[in-house]
């Protein structure tokens, strides 16, 4: 077998399994580890698989860091349909945290009033949209502002969170690995958000299905201390599957 020949068959292999090995090509085409591991560095180079310990992905899963402003303009139309579900979630007195992003403040905007309904958020942008409406009791956390991100992070804030309990929070991430867990790109807000976790008694993810297999710089949580995920119909069977094992409740939204 020639090396274009190899090439095609690792990348049909690659997208059908998510995932190829070193020592399976090996096997599978007969020749040695360091041809295979040749064969991968010439495919990363063109962009079409990720290395990573002894094995190759389709897309590399590490995030890196944008602006809101840049954030909120990915996948827009799928982040609506999620905030719209979330929202239908709220219940008479609840007193709920909204975190922050680009998910959770398209939450905000869609969120009707109930009675009694307190907020406390992390989200500058949040706290603007709900102080508009005068039935909302809305809370601002404080701490050092992120400019990226128009949030506050840090011990201060982590404090106020110890003084409260919540009902719900509705939390947006970075990345989803059914494995490592959920996880942002900033090591501070992964901090703050494990605050809010311990002092609420339902956890809901807000995250649109490119989010999944990806991980960012600061862990939050491993998934089994998530209640609910909801997510578009872009996700695949594979993670639907797996969730479904860990007891996540999904809740997957129509485009």
């Amino acid at each position: 077998m020639n090396i274009v020949d190899r090439h095609k068959r690792i990348i049909r292999k690659l997208n059908a399994d998510g995932f190829v090995t070193v020592s399976n090509l090996s096997e599978e085409f007969n020749v040695s580890l360091v041809t295979i591991r040749k064969d991968l560095k010439l495919l990363e180079e063109k962009k079409l698989l990720f290395r990573s310990h002894g094995k190759a992905i389709p897309v590399n899963p590490y995030i890196t860091e944008n602006p809101v402003k840049i954030k909120e303009k990915i996948n827009a139309p799928e982040k609506n349909k999620i905030a719209i579900a979330a929202a239908k979630t709220l219940e008479p007195h609840d007193s709920i945290i909204i975190a922050s992003g680009t998910s959770v403040i398209e939450f905000a905007r869609c969120i009707k009033p109930v009675q009694g309904l307190t907020v406390l958020t992390a989200s500058l942008n949040t706290a603007i949209i709900l102080a508009k409406n005068k039935e909302i009791d809305v809370m601002q956390l404080g701490g050092m502002v992120r400019r990226s991100s128009a949030s506050v992070v840090g011990p201060i804030g982590e404090k106020m969170l110890a003084e409260f309990t919540f009902t719900k929070l509705f939390l947006g991430v970075d990345g989803i690995d059914l494995d490592y867990g959920l996880t942002t790109t900033n090591l501070m807000e992964a901090s703050l958000n494990k605050e809010m976790i311990n002092s609420s008694q339902k956890i809901i993810v807000l995250a649109d299905s490119s989010k999944f297999n990806k991980k960012g710089f600061g862990r939050i949580c491993e998934l089994d201390k998530v209640d609910q995920i909801i997510t578009d119909s872009g996700i695949d069977e594979k993670t639907k599957s797996r969730l479904f094992e860990l007891g996540v409740e999904l809740t997957i939204v129509d485009l």
